[in-house]
């Protein structure tokens, strides 16, 4: 699925099962709440802290959730995440083409 096709599956599905798009306020809460799951996962796989008794290894899961929020936001805005992302990853390669080439830190 590309990430055009998965803002059309994301509009398709609220248009048909979520009656309308949270404001995107709202929707900017959630997707908050939604990286702090995320990170919460991070920090207990990753970090330094462990699983509590019944939490699980859910990582992909809370992937798809900031996703899934960002692709309502996305939706509602008006934003193309395609062009966007392209726009990004050209802004990126300019900038940062020698940068972290020559970064010791990365070596």
């Amino acid at each position: 699925m590309t990430i055009r096709e998965a803002q059309e599956t994301v509009d398709q599905w609220i248009k048909t099962y979520g009656v309308r798009y949270f404001s995107e306020l709202t929707n900017m809460a959630v997707l908050t709440e939604e990286v702090g799951e995320l990170a919460r996962v991070i920090a207990r796989k990753y970090g330094d802290q462990s699983f509590k008794p019944g939490e699980k290894d859910n990582l992909g899961e809370e992937m798809a959730d900031v996703v899934w929020v960002l692709l309502c936001l996305a939706n509602q805005t008006g934003v193309d995440l395609t062009d966007e992302l392209q726009k990004s990853i050209e802004k990126k390669t300019l900038r940062d083409k020698e940068r972290h080439l020559s970064n010791d830190k990365l070596k």
